[in-house]
This record gives C-alpha cells, sequence and structure tokens, in this order.
C-alpha cells in the first residue's frame, strides 16, 4: 500500500509505534521526517483538512517554541500554522495520510481505520 504516508518523527515513541504497526499489517508508507523536511504552510493546511481538526488541536503546547512564538490559547489558525511551518518540532505527531484522509497515531491503533 504504497499511498499511505506518515510524518514522523523517530525519536517518538507513538511514532516509532504507529510505523511498527502499519508496517505489521503490510505497509510500506513514504517516511516524511518532518522535522528534517518540514511542511509549509500550505501542506499543514491541507493536512488540518485531512484530519478534520484545527490548527490548535494540532499544534504541541508543551514545547518551548509555543511559548517563544508567542502562542496562546486565543491564538488565530493562522498564526498556530505559521508557527507549526516555522517550528516543526510544534506539529504534533505522527500524522498518517491516506488519499484524503489522515489521522494521528496517538494511540497507534488509530492509524489501522485507515487500511480499510
Amino acid at each position: 500500500m504504497a499511498d499511505v504516508t506518515i510524518y514522523h518523527n523517530p525519536r517518538c515513541s507513538k511514532s516509532r509505534a504507529t510505523l511498527a504497526l502499519l508496517e505489521e499489517n503490510n505497509v510500506n508508507p513514504h517516511v516524511v521526517l518532518y522535522l528534517e523536511t518540514p511542511p509549509g504552510v500550505k501542506e499543514i493546511r491541507g493536512l488540518l483538512k485531512k484530519l478534520n481538526i484545527s490548527a490548535g488541536e494540532l499544534v504541541r503546547r508543551g514545547e518551548a517554541d509555543y511559548k517563544a512564538s508567542g502562542l496562546n490559547k486565543e491564538s488565530v489558525e493562522a498564526d498556530i500554522v505559521a508557527a507549526m511551518a516555522e517550528h516543526p518540532k510544534l506539529i504534533e505527531r505522527p500524522i498518517v495520510v491516506k488519499g484524503s484522509k489522515a489521522v494521528l497515531g496517538r494511540p497507534p491503533e488509530n492509524a489501522l481505520a485507515l487500511l480499510d
């Protein structure tokens, strides 16, 4: 199943578990190491649409870059997306994409919904 993509951080246990789960289910996904090749604003907006969530639901509020970027709970969508594009560590992971749908691999079993 080559049409599956995972936005992956190898240092994240959930990301590693999600990738392993995909491989156990005979899926060889395209792996995007998003910290090395960060998605731009347009790509993040596309992921949000596929995930059907807001930027506020995808941003990692516990990261130092969150506060350093001037973000808070009242931040607007455009500012959050711009911060995630500039600081990809702010993007929750892993994101698994198949076609027009995507899921967060938290828990990793969420990715199985895309394999039907």
